[in-house]
Formats: C-alpha cells, sequence, structure tokens
C-alpha cells in the first residue's frame, strides 16, 4: 500500500508540473515549500512557548511575594526607560583580544570579560530595595539573536534573587515553598540561562555583552545562595553537571589562535561553580578524570615518539590551574568534609602518577610539576 501510495504521488507530481521545469525541479520546489511552512510553524510555536514561560514565570513570582510584583510593575516604565538608555550606552568593557602566545594568567585577564569584577561587586550591592526596582526591566521577549536565550530567564532569575534578599532583610515576606509546586518554571529557566551562556562561550566575541555578566553572576548567586541553592540543585543538578562538562571541552576543543582571554574565562566560570560545595566535588573528579587521561595520552606519545596534540597540550594548562584552585579551597575550607568527593577518580589518577611525572619531567617539565603539584594537594593530611 505504501508502495503503491508513493507511485501515485510521483504520478500526480509529474502530472500536475508546470510546463517549462521538469520533475526534479518542481519536487525541489514543492519540498522548499513545505519546509518553508514548517519553520514558520515551528518558529510560531517557539514564541509561544517563550510567552507561556514568561506568564508561568510572572505567576510564581506572584505567589511567592504577592507586594514585589505589584511594586514592580508600577515601576515598568521607568525600568523601559533606563533600558533603553542602557542599549545606547552599553557597559564598556576591554576590547583587545590577546595574542595565543601572550600570558593572560593574571588578575586582569578575568576582569576584561567584566565578569569577576561585576560579580565581586554584586556581593556587595544588597542594598537595592527600591532601586532594584527602578532598573531591572519587566519580563519580555523584545530582544535579538543569542542574547535572547539570556536575557529571559536572567530576568526572571534576577528578580527571584531579589526577593530573596529583601525577604532576608524583612523588607518583603515571602514564601519560597512555591518554588517546589512548580518545578517545571525553575528547570526551564535554569536549563535556558546554562543554554545561553554556552552558546556565548561556544562562540565569543569581545568586548562581552552585558548580558554574559549578568548571566554568570546570576548563576554563581543561585548556586551559593543558601535558601535558593537546594531548589536548583534539587531540579537542575544533571543540567549544571552537562554544563561543567560543555564548559570543561570547549577548553580542551578549541583551537582559535587568539583563544586565551576567552578561554581563561571560561575556567573562571568553573572556579566559580567550585564555590558550591556539591558541585566542587563533582567538578574535581571530572577534572581529574580529563587531566590523568591527556597525561597517559602524553606519556604513550612520548614513548613511542610520534606526534601529539600541541593545541590541547596549551590548554589543558587551565583545567590544571583550576583544579589546584579547588583543591586549594578544599584544604582551607577544614570545616568541609571531603572524604566523599572524586574517591574513584583519586585513586586513578595518583595510580602510576610518580612514574608518569618521571617520564615526562624532561620533555614537558611544567605539565609535570602541575601533576606533582595536584598530587600533593591530593595527598595532603587535610585532604583525607
Amino acid at each position: 500500500y505504501l508502495k503503491i501510495s508513493k507511485l501515485a504521488l510521483a504520478f500526480a507530481i509529474i502530472r500536475s508540473k508546470p510546463p517549462g521545469k521538469s520533475s526534479k525541479e518542481y519536487i525541489e520546489y514543492l519540498a522548499k515549500t513545505v519546509s518553508e511552512q514548517d519553520f514558520g510553524w515551528k518558529w510560531k510555536v517557539e514564541v509561544l512557548e517563550a510567552e507561556v514561560l514568561r506568564l508561568r514565570q510572572e505567576l510564581l513570582l506572584n505567589r511567592i511575594s504577592p507586594r514585589f510584583c505589584l511594586e514592580n510593575r508600577r515601576q515598568d516604565t521607568s525600568a523601559e526607560t533606563l533600558l533603553g538608555e542602557e542599549s545606547i550606552n552599553p557597559t564598556s568593557y576591554s576590547s583587545q583580544l590577546e595574542d595565543s602566545g601572550c600570558d593572560v594568567c593574571n588578575d586582569s585577564a578575568f576582569d576584561s570579560l567584566g565578569i569577576a569584577s561585576d560579580f565581586h561587586q554584586s556581593e556587595h550591592n544588597v542594598n537595592t530595595s527600591k532601586h532594584w526596582l527602578e532598573r531591572v526591566p519587566p519580563l519580555n521577549l523584545c530582544h535579538s539573536s543569542k542574547e535572547q536565550s539570556l536575557t529571559a530567564p536572567v530576568q526572571f532569575l534576577q528578580r527571584l534573587l531579589e526577593i530573596r534578599k529583601l525577604s532576608e532583610g524583612g523588607i518583603l515576606q515571602a514564601d519560597f515553598s512555591e518554588l517546589e509546586n512548580d518545578s517545571f518554571t525553575i528547570w526551564n529557566s535554569v536549563s535556558q540561562l546554562l543554554d545561553g551562556l554556552t552558546v556565548f562561550y561556544n562562540s565569543p566575541k569581545f568586548p562581552a555583552p552585558s548580558i554574559l555578566t549578568e548571566g554568570v553572576s546570576v548563576l554563581i548567586s543561585l548556586i551559593t545562595d543558601t535558601k535558593l541553592s537546594n531548589h536548583v540543585l534539587k531540579k537542575c543538578f544533571r543540567k549544571i553537571e552537562d554544563f561543567k562538562k560543555n564548559l570543561i571541552q570547549i577548553i580542551l576543543r578549541n583551537r582559535s589562535v587568539n583563544r586565551f582571554q576567552a578561554l581563561h574565562s571560561v575556567s573562571q566560570t568553573l572556579g566559580l561553580l567550585g564555590r558550591n560545595n556539591v558541585l566542587r566535588n563533582s567538578l574535581i573528579s571530572l577534572l581529574l578524570s580529563e587531566v590523568r587521561q591527556f597525561a597517559e595520552q602524553l606519556l604513550e606519545a612520548h614513548q613511542v615518539q610520534s606526534v601529539y596534540d600541541i593545541t590541547q597540550y596549551e590548554n589543558i594548562f587551565l583545567l590544571c590551574m583550576t583544579l589546584e584552585q579547588l583543591l586549594q579551597n578544599e584544604t582551607q575550607e577544614s570545616n568541609i568534609s571531603s572524604s566523599d568527593y572524586g574517591g574513584e577518580e583519586k585513586i586513578k589518577f595518583l595510580k602510576n602518577l610518580d612514574q608518569i611525572i618521571l617520564h615526562l619531567s624532561d620533555e614537558f617539565p611544567l605539565f609535570s610539576l602541575y601533576l606533582w603539584r595536584v598530587s600533593v594537594l591530593l595527598n595532603s593530611g587535610q585532604m583525607q
């Protein structure tokens, strides 16, 4: 029946083709027309889904704190005016992209993207009860390109964080138990935020847009807030784990000539994610696995005198520095038990490590030094 139907369709197309066109050209024209119609419907569906999510976000915020949403609506006009001013005069960041041979391992490299400095500044700006209502734009969809993927979730999560701050200061009453009743909205919003950040990091542009700074700040604030982090991790742990894996692969696979400034910002984001104790443990395990695998591959290439991936060799140092930073933080926070982190990966990493360092130390002294420093932190008494 299916073969007969296909044959009948083919005959119908041939008999109805306009003069001057071959059957192949007519079929290609029909296929293009149908695909364009499908694309139009898909776009309409995406717009409607985004609108539904926006309404659910507003409803959830209203359930958590009705007074906050009421006061925020009164400030919509001034917020839209301010948004327009900011779009005309955007925040200025360093636009100089450093050469691949330049050293960017310093405190200013990450600040060139505006993320670290803005994040530390946001930690001190807690006295923002009415000023925040005046500067945060209303939830909307009026954004283009890949910035749209970040703007909507950032705005919603910023409002959620501000409600948290105001309720902690006694300015607002808020019921955060409502987050348990609407897991879809939280998961979808955080997922959009993580996907949007991944898109930006995969194809960075300079100067970095302010929405990237806001997105990273919102994400770190969510996972470090004592009241909200449990809700976020409970619903989005797997998504955040995938995000960490994506960032690691972005660092390892990037082959552009001028890449170190962008990759340094990615490694700094990984370090910020490690501020959460739950995420830190799994992140250390991931980094131990990647560094160990590369060390074994490098040793094998060295023993048989084969060619190794020089680009990946250059990139692996960012993972080593991030790993060392996380392990140092772990040793400094003696009040936190670290016995459950990366046990299996820790054993695999330390196994035969002395032999690997011995064979690689002459040809790759810097990488061998990093391996030794990581092993010292793993074997220190505070890490037992």
